[in-house]
């Protein structure tokens, strides 16, 4: 799969495509920052690009993960997960979204996870779900901008940086 996007304003061409594993060390540069600097990420510890290989490797049996690139430069990445293990969850998904901070604003966000959700509407599944660490206005209007309604909000289920971290919980049904 192969998406071009064309952002008019800046007159650059994105495009939206499967991950490889040779994003791994691309896709690291992205997603470590927000595990060391924010709440946004519940990881405690920087990622390799070994340990995102085997992500990347074990998400793509099932379920899409794509990158947006400008001129081979990954800005940012959008996947599903298995939302629990059990039979009857099957159905549903976990969607993830990270963009480095050069490509923040700029619709990226958007425009990844209409990719994803295309993809994810090819496959048997019902339900897509968003969780958020709170507060995080950037990350909850992009999943209502997407058609995410919050269905829950869990107090102080996470703990980092000595600080007790909410979660909120948006759904998309498709």
């Amino acid at each position: 799969m192969c998406i071009r996007l064309y952002k008019l304003s800046f007159a650059m061409t994105h495009t939206i495509r499967p991950a490889t594993t040779d994003d791994a060390a691309a896709i690291c540069d992205i997603y470590n920052p927000y595990i060391r600097d924010t709440f946004i990420s519940f990881e405690t510890e920087p990622v390799t690009p070994e340990q995102i290989k085997h992500r990347i490797l074990d998400i793509t049996a099932s379920f899409p993960w794509l990158v947006c690139a400008e001129n081979e430069q990954i800005l940012g990445y959008a996947y599903a997960t298995k939302w629990r293990t059990r039979a009857a969850y099957q159905h549903a998904v976990e969607t993830s979204v990270y963009l480095s901070p050069e490509a923040a604003g700029k619709g990226l966000g958007s425009a990844l996870y209409r990719a994803l959700i295309a993809e994810l509407q090819k496959l048997p599944v019902h339900v897509v779900i968003g969780g958020i660490a709170l507060p995080n206005a950037a990350s909850i209007a992009l999943h209502e901008k997407m058609g995410y309604e919050k269905v829950a909000h869990f107090a102080q289920v996470g703990k980092k940086f000595d600080r007790w971290i909410d979660v909120g919980y948006w759904q998309r049904v498709l």
